[in-house]
């Protein structure tokens, strides 16, 4: 099912009585992408939280590619949930917030690389492994019952493989000619392998006024943790911070611009589990109310 579950009882409340906060206040629509195995249901408290906080604010949780269905290739979630996002936009004339979890936030990534007049302001990327992944986790298991983390690049890295969203960003780091050779998403989007249309994805993703990244050490599914601030493994499982990976020093998606510029924030929050994120009045009041203004 295509659609926008759109949480804004407050906002009707008041636009039934002739009066529209969220306009005379200011605030931009916010629009929830979830992640693998997720949908608009985990973002009750999420919505919540921002009208609490921001009265008749429009937030859309994007109700597309739920549960299982969260598996398909991450390009094809893509064109999906732009049909839906699009839209929105256009009617945004100030602009939009995003907010994206998990596998969420690599979806978004695609989005506001292909998208030339997109308007978002904020992107929020939750605990999101931008970087990629590599780890035994509860979830990987549920995907790949029978592999080890060491096994699962035979079938990530391949034709068939690619047609599933886990193996669109899973990265190796002890098989990096495989990954950079197979991986049709993040490898692209990262620009870690050439493309023609790197510049203009670059251009695009720059759009954005604000990027914010949130992750933490006691995840216990993005792996490792740091991908969610864009660091990630060398050879020897080493992390090498986001400041140090080859793409950040040619600048070949923007983020080195993004921070240069001041419009990087980063943040580091202990005792979350993944699951949490999206629930946690902490997470949403230290890190997210801010940006959505």
């Amino acid at each position: 099912m295509r659609s926008s579950l759109n949480i804004n009882v407050n906002g009707l409340l008041l636009l039934l009585c002739g009066v529209n906060l969220a306009g005379t206040l200011g605030y931009k629509p916010v629009i929830i992408v979830h992640g693998l195995f997720d949908g608009p249901k985990q973002f009750l408290m999420m919505s919540r939280l921002i009208q609490e906080a921001h009265p008749g604010t429009n937030v859309s949780v994007i109700d597309l590619y739920d549960n299982m269905a969260s598996l398909k290739p991450l390009w094809v979630q893509v064109q999906g949930f732009k049909e839906l996002l699009y839209p929105i936009m256009q009617e945004a004339e100030n602009g939009v917030h995003l907010i994206c979890f998990s596998q969420g936030g690599l979806i978004c990534r695609g989005l506001l690389s292909t998208l030339p007049d997109h308007n978002v302001q904020s992107f929020i990327s939750l605990s999101s492994p931008q970087a990629g992944q590599y780890g035994d986790t509860d979830i990987l298991k549920m995907v790949f019952p029978h592999y080890l983390k060491a096994r699962v690049f035979h079938v990530c890295y391949s034709s068939v493989g690619q047609k599933w969203s886990i193996c669109n960003f899973w990265n190796d780091p002890h098989q990096r000619e495989r990954f950079l050779k197979s991986s049709n998403y993040l490898a692209l989007l990262n620009g870690e392998r050439p493309h023609r249309e790197m510049t203009e994805w670059r251009k695009n993703f720059l759009r954005i006024n604000k990027l914010v990244l949130i992750g933490g050490p006691d995840d216990g599914v993005i792996t490792p943790w740091e991908s969610s601030h864009f660091g990630f493994y060398d050879i020897n499982e080493t992390i090498v911070e986001m400041k140090n990976q080859e793409w950040y020093g040619r600048d070949s998606f923007g983020l080195k611009t993004l921070h240069a510029r001041g419009d990087l924030a980063v943040y580091v929050l202990s005792g979350v589990k993944h699951g949490y994120w999206h629930s946690n009045e902490t997470v949403f009041r230290g890190c997210i109310e801010e940006w959505l203004t």
